[in-house]
């Protein structure tokens, strides 16, 4: 099968992109402060990930949204919102004043994220183990019809515990999905305590490569090691590809650094201000309007 590959003309700044991934930090933390809503961590560990996606890996839009050939990102640990919707400003996907209105009802940026509300989406996204296999089952049906875009899902670790991974890791192993992309966040911390005491002390790369995956393990919070390997990719002809990203629980912001707590925990306003403080820039928005 005939493959996309990473377009190998595109310029990576990446002091901006560094720059961009401190700034989509400090509008996570401002979100989740704002509208009362935890999950900060999770989004905090992978939002270097979302930045190097969209600036410039991802074949997507504005011309070519509805376009069958376009690329398809799918956030699957959809707890982790914030670090998409500031990404999404940040590339003018979305207006940055709707940013004010997150986790309001009606409005297009829910806390988990919904198609309904948001049309750009791929996919309604909150409960964990079913991005893998959409994404699998829509490049499968485009291959059908000889269209061949990637598809890149962003899991977390806890994600893995559900069977419904590894029965579409399989799937996408034996319909030779060379263009299916798995961004595993290994922040190491699920709801409850520490993923490798819940898994059992193995390893996520192992498993993907005994369902039939190329995969390799990186530094997600690393963003030059991120985009490095974003532009390997494939990592092996006719295969999907597994990125193990290793990342700390609320990367970036020292006192929520690796600590279970910050899981559910909305930041207060001294954490606010302490969070901004030490990032060093101002969030995408500032004015928050009051939910209707």
């Amino acid at each position: 099968m005939s493959y996309p590959q990473t377009n190998s003309t595109v310029v990576v700044d990446m002091p901006r992109l560094i720059r961009q991934a401190r700034q989509a930090r400090a509008t996570c933390v401002q979100l989740a402060h704002d509208g009362r809503v935890g999950h900060v961590g999770s989004a905090l560990s992978c939002v270097d990930a979302i930045v190097a996606l969209y600036g410039g890996w991802l074949n997507v839009n504005e011309s070519n949204r509805g376009a069958d050939d376009r690329d398809r990102f799918i956030l699957s640990k959809g707890h982790a919102c914030t670090a998409l919707y500031a990404v999404l400003a940040q590339r003018g996907f979305i207006p940055a004043q709707w940013l004010a209105d997150y986790a309001c009802y009606g409005k297009p940026l829910s806390d988990h994220p919904c198609k309904h509300a948001l049309e750009l989406l791929e996919m309604s996204s909150g409960s964990l183990g079913y991005g893998l296999g959409v994404a699998a089952g829509m490049l499968y049906g485009l291959s059908l019809r000889s269209v061949y875009p990637r598809a890149v899902v962003l899991m977390s670790d806890g994600e893995c515990n559900e069977g419904s991974v590894w029965e579409a890791a399989m799937f996408a192993a034996a319909k030779r999905l060379g263009n299916l992309v798995a961004l595993v966040d290994y922040n190491g911390i699920q709801a409850v305590g520490r993923s490798d005491e819940i898994m059992g002390h193995t390893s996520i790369e192992q498993k993907f490569r005994a369902f039939g995956w190329a995969a390799r393990t990186i530094n997600g919070n690393d963003m030059p090691e991120v985009v490095d390997a974003l532009w390997s990719l494939p990592l092996e002809p006719d295969k999907p590809s597994a990125i193990v990203l290793k990342t700390l629980k609320g990367a970036g912001v020292s006192f929520m650094q690796d600590k279970t707590l910050w899981h559910y925990r909305v930041p207060s306003d001294e954490d606010l201000q302490n969070a901004l403080d030490e990032l060093g820039e101002v969030p995408w928005h500032l004015a928050r309007r009051a939910c209707a």
